[in-house]
């Protein structure tokens, strides 16, 4: 019978995810474990019933976290920081086609609470969208 230790369940493959350290034999980084676990609340249950791992891989990519959350939280943050400036650069075309719907349906004249409510609509969708497009 052959013995797993700690280090046996995390791999860093500098031609693989990056280089990013992840759990062996699959393409699930540390830092997607610690996502699930510490941001999305998932237990290490879910996280191992849902991408069929190990308990144990689950417990060594969080033990691995921990000995290196700095770099992993700034591989985190980098991420973050990388896809609100592709918003703000790229259009989203599913908010413009939501937003030229809105326009469309209110196309003939709207009466008073139609003016209303269409104004207060297209506020608030704006602001929800506010730099995705």
């Amino acid at each position: 019978m052959v013995l797993k230790t700690l280090d046996e369940h995390i791999e860093v493959t500098p031609n693989i995810m990056g280089g990013k350290p992840r759990i062996a034999e699959h393409r699930i980084s540390v830092q997607d474990v610690a996502i699930w676990h510490n941001k999305m609340g998932r237990t290490v249950e879910e996280i191992a019933a849902t991408y069929n791992l190990s308990l144990s891989d689950v417990y060594a990519a969080l033990a691995y976290y921990h000995d290196h959350s700095e770099e992993i939280d700034k591989s985190i943050e980098d991420g973050e920081k990388f896809v609100e400036e592709m918003k703000k650069e790229i259009p989203s075309k599913l908010n413009k086609e939501l937003l030229d719907k809105i326009n469309e349906v209110y196309a003939d004249e709207p009466d008073e609470s139609e003016k209303q409510f269409l104004k207060a609509s297209r506020k608030s969708y704006r602001r929800l969208v506010e730099g995705t497009w």
